[in-house]
């Protein structure tokens, strides 16, 4: 019994610590706001973060901030709030609170992971970092572009890749930054630099929209470094980071199951197996463990759908981009993601 009473005393510890934890964590003051603070791009990236003369959002990323936030709220309408920012401001308006979660393919750096106080999810995709030349140079390599100058972001990772690059391969070039997305492409295409250098996916999509034609620009097949993008949030807040995760898995696992927006409804209706159930709602469980509602999920897939569906509208075949999904397919069609078990 004395033990019995003690194994009690430790739960009810552990549980008033998981209360006063998530009390303090960006989640409730997300909830409290009734509002999810997202972020945006300064100008558009094409694929993940683009705005029309509208103001209208589309991308990867904003499919997530509006998954996220259809999760917590049970859609993004009236809920969401994307807030355009440069990459050089992703991090403090993390850290003031101007907005609450960074999701712009952000990459995974040490000096980040260190110095900051950020916290990572699992990377949701994987992509290179390359050169995009004009064709009139006749480039074939960077060592091509000895002399010359690359159009790079401010303050990101590409611009320090980069620059390492040019160091390690003896390559002499001038590194032109830009706050600013639109102002870096435009600034390439006009011809103030011989080269861009972005992420291989916005420089692929960046090709098929160049002014001047895609005939008229190479990207060059050299891999500057290879970069994993994922969500970030301040450091400290696990029930905030778990969201995170968790949101990343059911998308992966809706896909696995073959879930989709359009069948959704169906499926909740008719359950194949008591996981699917609990995924959905209908059992409870996945969603109480997060602070969530129990029909997170379900509300998720239904408003952005799995995430081949974000995937494929966004940057694959439904897409003007068209770009082969490859490496960042789930595990059994080929690539390296997977949902992590529901129990």
């Amino acid at each position: 019994m004395k033990h019995q009473l003690i194994g009690m005393a430790t739960a009810g510890i552990l549980l008033a610590a998981a209360q006063v934890a998530q009390a303090d964590s960006r989640l409730t003051t997300v909830q409290d706001r009734g509002s999810l603070l997202c972020s945006g791009h300064n100008g558009s990236f094409l694929g993940f973060a683009e705005v029309d003369d509208k103001g209208i959002w589309k991308g990867v990323d904003i499919d997530l901030c509006r998954a996220l936030a259809a999760g917590i709220f049970g859609g993004s309408k009236g809920n969401l709030e994307i807030v355009p920012i440069s990459w050089a401001q992703r991090w403090p308006a993390l850290q003031s609170g101007d907005i609450d979660v960074v999701i712009k393919v952000s990459g995974w750096t040490q000096s980040r992971d260190t110095e900051l106080n950020l916290a990572y999810s699992r990377p949701y995709f994987i992509g290179a970092f390359q050169t995009m030349a004009h064709a009139s140079l006749g480039a074939e390599s960077m060592a091509d572009l000895d002399g010359g100058s690359l159009c790079v972001g401010a303050g990101t990772s590409t611009e320090r890749a980069t620059a390492t690059y040019l160091e390690t391969n003896n390559i002499e070039a001038e590194l032109l930054t830009f706050e600013n997305g639109d102002e870096l492409r435009n600034s390439y295409y006009e011809g103030r630099c011989d080269g861009i250098v972005e992420w291989a996916p916005s420089l692929a999509a960046g090709r098929v929209d160049a002014p001047d034609g895609a005939e008229s620009h190479v990207i060059l097949p050299d891999v500057i470094a290879l970069e994993a993008e994922g969500i970030i949030v301040p450091e400290g807040d696990p029930e905030w980071l778990d969201v995170q995760n968790w949101m990343l898995s059911s998308l992966w696992f809706a896909e696995m199951e073959g879930i989709t927006s359009a069948n959704i409804d169906d499926v909740r209706a008719n359950p194949p197996s008591e996981t699917i159930a609990k995924f959905l709602g209908v059992s409870p469980g996945y969603g109480d463990r997060l602070g969530l509602p129990n029909d997170w999920a379900y509300n998720m897939i239904k408003e952005v759908g799995n995430f081949a569906e974000i995937y494929d509208r966004n940057v694959g075949s439904g897409s003007p981009y068209n770009l082969p999904r490859g490496i960042n397919a789930l595990y059994n069609a080929g690539g390296v993601f997977y949902p992590m078990i529901i129990d």
